[in-house]
């Protein structure tokens, strides 16, 4: 008789000796040989079944030192997980089964929460049902009309675009969340959808789609559930949900509803996750990268696609690629303490921008006249906005003569002050009410009225030569100002020996306070609202199509200031998050461009992720996602507490609690 290997084992450990119960002896009198199978089978059900991993764990828990908790109140009836313990398996290699016409998917289930990847073709629909448990659904590609209790919305799912001169969109992923006895009806746009559901507890007709059989008559549930940090039959965006820091190189986008947890982490290239263990059962499912999954006393390579169900209190823990690793976390029951570090990350956010604050589109330049194209360097003076308005085509060639700075009105009405001269890009407000103004194209610093008119030429030569682009630019309060040089012009031959920030004195003497090529590619620069700091931050870095690499990385930095403008004591400040896109290459690149700070310190960065938020010790507070890459902003308003974000052709504006600094000579 052919017996599977968990009975061989059981019997195996009967012959030598195991310690029964004595109502398992009692089952054993008078059985015969023929019958083994059963008697196994019956031992199974009424010995304490202890899994075969447990040895070897309890041993890692002594090693490491660790501490286990249980969970009270969990059901006591579930289906057997697909998953084996603690076994790496790819959802690739999983049944496709077809649910419906045009819709097939492929499940996983732990004890308390399943997960189907659904693929739906052109117009393909799940028809109208009563839900019969919670559900989240996400759509990861493609749209979906999603109706429910009479009311339809659409819910979009779309990958980042890499940017070029005229292309700048950010990814989305619109999700649901609804509750047991729910009504639902999915239907997927002319191009299909790729749609991911997990419902708690799991869902007993998909199991039987499955092929289950011998399912127990129902499924219990945890007795002690959660608050939701979602509203029922409201669609989100996943990535405007805050990065909540789990630990050191893991951040997290956390989503709760009453008896499961979803953790959508990114962890950072090389990062370390010693062992540990957590009462609450968990399905790690790789989104993006690669890591070595720690898993008891071994290892196994987790990539795209891979799953692994860790039960509760199993030791385990993770090394990170050099692509970095995205997953989704899946927690039942939820995670208290996941829970707490999401509600500071809000506290933290939410203390900068209000929580009923909206972004709001101010202004879209392809549906207003004159047409706007990049638009860069926003600053705030005399109760109005002026900013450069940049002519590229798709690769990134200049044009200035397509190119103009722009004065806004705060009704949103504007006007070119100047066109079709200069290619400005930074611009600060300067002396008796005029800019002073990065002219890019033109290979020089100048001073200019909100007219249009060149008053004079501030910086245009270092050492002899011809400065090459000056970017950004700051004051300082005796009228000298910083910008940054990283040589981003049309011509092949640079005249300067590489990229750099310089310092210009009240005097006009010039000084160049970084060496050449110190920043693969310096680009935003602030002063501290005190002007003790000076931070500088890198916009392109480790790229195999970047003629600079340095060690500045994804990386804010600060510096001293020394009382003639030079500065001393370079040091990181801020880590800026990275895209999926760029940790794919390798590259360093955050796209760091335009900066703001309020009076309490807090730095604003426009990045290729969003507006990222830090405070005055370069802790990360929060970021603000934006339908197209940021590239600059400033603090406006008669209260300077509204924050303009240009994008592209786009300015976009939002509320804050706090102050913004601009230094007004």
């Amino acid at each position: 008789m052919n017996l599977p290997k968990r009975n061989k084992l059981f019997i195996f450990k009967f012959k030598s000796n195991l310690t029964l119960t004595m109502n398992c002896r009692k089952v054993i009198n008078g059985i015969g040989i023929a019958f083994l199978a059963m008697v196994a089978m019956a031992l199974t059900q009424c010995s304490s079944s202890t899994p075969e991993w447990h040895s070897i764990n309890q041993e890692l828990i002594k090693k490491h030192n660790l501490t286990e908790r249980k969970i009270s109140g969990l059901p006591e009836t579930s289906p057997e997980s697909n998953l084996n313990p603690a076994e790496v398996k790819s959802l690739d290699d999983m049944d496709d089964i077809a649910l419906h016409p045009g819709v097939n998917a492929r499940f996983f289930w732990g004890t308390g929460v399943m997960v189907a990847r659904l693929d739906l073709g052109p117009n393909a629909k799940i028809p109208m049902e009563t839900l019969p448990n919670d559900r989240f659904l996400f759509v990861l590609e493609g749209t979906v009309d999603h109706l429910t209790d009479g009311a339809s919305t659409s819910l979009i799912g779309k990958k980042r675009e890499e940017p070029d001169g005229i292309t700048s969109g950010t990814p989305r992923t619109d999700f649901v969340y609804l509750e047991k006895g729910s009504q639902s009806e999915v239907t997927a746009g002319p191009s299909g959808a790729k749609v991911l559901e997990l419902y708690s507890p799991v869902r007993r007709d998909y199991l039987e789609k499955a092929g289950i059989e011998n399912l127990p008559g129902e499924f219990g549930d945890v007795k002690s559930t959660q608050v939701p940090n979602v509203e029922p039959n409201t669609v989100y965006d996943l990535y405007d949900f805050q990065l909540a820091e789990l630990a050191p190189g893991a951040h997290s986008r956390l989503i709760s509803g009453k008896n499961m947890q979803l953790s959508f982490i990114s962890m950072d290239p090389n990062s370390v996750f010693s062992h540990h263990i957590h009462p609450e059962e968990q399905m790690m499912f790789v989104l993006r990268g690669e890591c070595e999954e720690i898993l008891l006393d071994g290892k196994q390579t987790m990539k795209t696609n891979d799953v692994v169900r860790i039960p509760g209190n199993l030791v385990h823990g993770a090394e990170i690629g050099d692509l970095g690793c995205d997953a989704l976390d899946i927690f039942w029951p939820v995670r208290e303490d996941y829970m707490a570090k999401e509600n500071a990350r809000m506290e933290a956010y939410h203390a900068i921008i209000p929580s009923d604050a909206e972004l709001e589109l101010f202004i879209d330049g392809k549906e207003t006249k004159p047409e706007l194209f990049f638009t860069e360097g926003p600053k705030w003076m005399n109760g109005k906005i002026y900013l450069s308005n940049m002519y590229f085509d798709q690769n990134w060639n200049a044009d200035p003569k397509k190119s103009s700075t722009v004065e806004v009105d705060p009704d949103g009405s504007y006007k070119n002050i100047t066109e079709g001269k200069m290619q400005t890009n930074g611009l600060y407000p300067y002396k008796n009410g005029n800019l002073i103004v990065c002219d890019m194209m033109g290979h020089r610093v100048v001073e200019m009225t909100t007219d249009g008119k060149v008053v004079r030429v501030l910086a245009d030569t270092y050492d002899g030569k011809p400065i090459d682009g000056p970017n950004d630019i700051i004051t300082d309060s005796k009228g000298g100002f910083y910008f940054t040089d990283p040589q981003f012009t049309m011509e092949p031959d640079k005249f300067q020996p590489g990229r750099a920030v310089y310092y210009v004195s009240s005097q006009g003497a010039i000084t160049r306070v970084t060496e050449p090529n110190e920043f693969a590619m310096p680009n935003g620069i602030l002063l501290s609202p005190d002007e003790k700091t000076l931070y500088i931050n890198n916009c392109y870095d480790n790229e195999s199509w970047y003629p600079v690499q340095s060690d500045k990385d994804n990386f804010i930095w600060a510096y001293d200031v020394n009382e003639d403008g030079t500065i001393t004591n370079g040091r990181q400040f801020a880590k800026l998050f990275l895209t999926e896109n760029v940790l794919d290459r390798k590259g360093k690149s955050s796209s760091a461009d335009g900066m703001a700070i309020d009076k309490q310190g807090n730095i604003y960065v426009a990045t290729y992720y969003g507006v990222q938020i830090f405070n005055a010790e370069g802790e990360f507070l929060g970021m603000i996602n934006m339908p197209s890459f940021p590239v600059s902003l400033a603090f406006g308003d008669d209260d300077m507490k509204t924050l303009y974000i240009v994008s592209y052709s786009k300015i976009f504006k939002i509320r804050t609690n706090m102050e913004g600094y601009v230094n007004y000579l």
